[in-house]
């Protein structure tokens, strides 16, 4: 068991990561997602908020009042005056305490109650579509700097393979200037050329390390070794943005702008509320206490009177000075402007899909166009080669057909990538990243 629990050690690292696990990491324990989330609760806590507004408050009441002459524990009524017994009888004090309990729930209130339940909701619905997008974004994120570091290490690898043709050139050119037949300034200039090739690997190094920790702070996760490659496909891109737009009022980009006009339209009519009466339910139960006052027959015992109450309060605004005209107004430039915002977002998408498709067809142009440079060039350096070799040519045109060819590979390294990043950032656009 030691020896297998050593072999998994060494070997699993081997494998390293996926790109479709790397992105279901990051869908369940990334930080903006669960900040994302975090906003859905809080929608929700708002809507159940204004949703108990409407059953009203009961609430536990307690009072303490000191008066300069004595008080009766109730109010006194005709029957209980016109008898001087019972009138004595009657609990007075100049301290009174009363506990009891309220109710107050509002009967009508202009429809606004139920105009804020229903724009909490639409804020609700609303949260799930930003979280839904957010996970979008991220996977693109995520895919963009995976496809990176896979771009970064071939070029590390074709990088390293051209320091390793030019030490063996180096070396060939050291043998022919012992024996006489090139000059060492050459072998001068191989080797500057080595130090150079040389130093850009390092800073090839330390960009795959700069990018990894961008992806492992990303997906939330400490750090990220060894990552798998992705299968890339080249194909001529072709995509309808028209009909891609027409059918954007689908995607949750499209139905954040469309439920802020609604949000915005709840608003209005939520507004307009204030020009109606406001009409609420109050009622209370409880007890009033206190100590009797010497004017009483049973002065110095403590009495307690119950008492409770229920009535309707109705209230209406006449006239306010323009105010409510002004907040409906306002409502009103806030709808505007949400509908504004609708159309700028299906403008913008038109230009994301169309600069996402003209970069796809940019990447594929320049794919093709370094994959024949790259044939052409391999064939110039063998010719170089056997040139500089029989002394028809420099050091410096060999040297130059090289750099040529290895540019030319790190191009073409560079324009696969970029063209499945762009593929990836069509899913994005058209929210197909996740499912994906």
């Amino acid at each position: 068991m030691k020896y297998v629990f050593y072999l998994y050690i060494f070997i699993f690292p081997l494998y390293g990561s996926t790109l479709n696990g790397l992105i279901a990491y990051a869908l369940k324990h990334s930080t903006v997602i669960k900040k994302s989330r975090t906003q859905i609760a809080l929608s929700h806590m708002k809507y159940r908020e204004s949703h108990s507004e409407v059953f009203g408050n009961i609430d536990l009441v307690a009072s303490y009042t000191h008066f300069n002459l004595p008080r009766t524990l109730v109010p006194l009524t005709p029957a209980t005056m016109k008898d001087p017994v019972s009138a004595s009888n009657v609990a007075t004090t100049k301290d009174m305490f009363s506990t009891g309990i309220t109710y107050t729930i509002p009967l009508f209130t202009g429809y606004a109650q139920s105009r804020q339940i229903e724009m909490d909701q639409i804020v609700t619905q609303m949260a799930h579509s930003k979280l839904s997008l957010t996970k979008e974004q991220l996977v693109y994120n995520v895919a963009s700097l995976y496809l990176s570091i896979l771009a970064l290490q071939e070029m590390f690898q074709a990088q390293n393979q051209y320091i390793m043709v030019l030490k063996k050139l180096k070396h060939t050119i050291a043998e022919e200037v012992s024996l006489g037949r090139k000059a060492k300034i050459d072998l001068l200039k191989a080797d500057n050329d080595l130090y150079g090739n040389n130093a850009y690997l390092e800073v090839l190094r330390g960009n795959i390390a700069i990018t990894k920790a961008s992806l492992a702070s990303l997906v939330g996760k400490k750090s990220i070794e060894k990552i798998q490659p992705v299968k890339v496909s080249i194909k001529k891109p072709r995509y309808a943005i028209g009909k891609l737009v027409g059918k954007s009022n689908e995607l949750n980009r499209m139905k954040i702008a469309q439920y802020n006009i609604k949000k915005a339209n709840k608003q209005i009519e939520k507004s307009r509320s204030g020009k109606l009466p406001q009409v609420a339910l109050n009622t209370y139960y409880g007890y009033n206490y206190g100590e009797n006052d010497t004017s009483n027959l049973h002065s110095g015992k403590f009495k307690n009177e119950n008492n409770w109450q229920i009535g309707v309060n109705a209230r209406w605004n006449l006239f306010d000075f323009g105010k409510r005209d002004a907040v409906i107004e306002k409502a009103k430039i806030a709808q505007m402007q949400a509908i504004f915002e609708k159309e700028q977002t299906t403008l913008d998408f038109r230009k994301s899909l169309t600069e996402a498709l003209e970069k796809m067809k940019q990447a594929y142009a320049s794919y093709r166009g370094n994959l024949k440079q790259f044939a052409v060039s391999k064939k110039s350096e063998q010719i170089e080669h056997i040139r500089y070799m029989n002394g028809v040519s420099t050091i410096n045109d060999l040297l130059y057909a090289k750099s040529q060819t290895h540019l030319t590979a790190a191009k073409m390294i560079e324009s696969k990538y970029n063209y499945q990043k762009g593929k990836f950032y069509m899913n994005y656009l058209l929210e197909r990243g996740v499912r994906k």
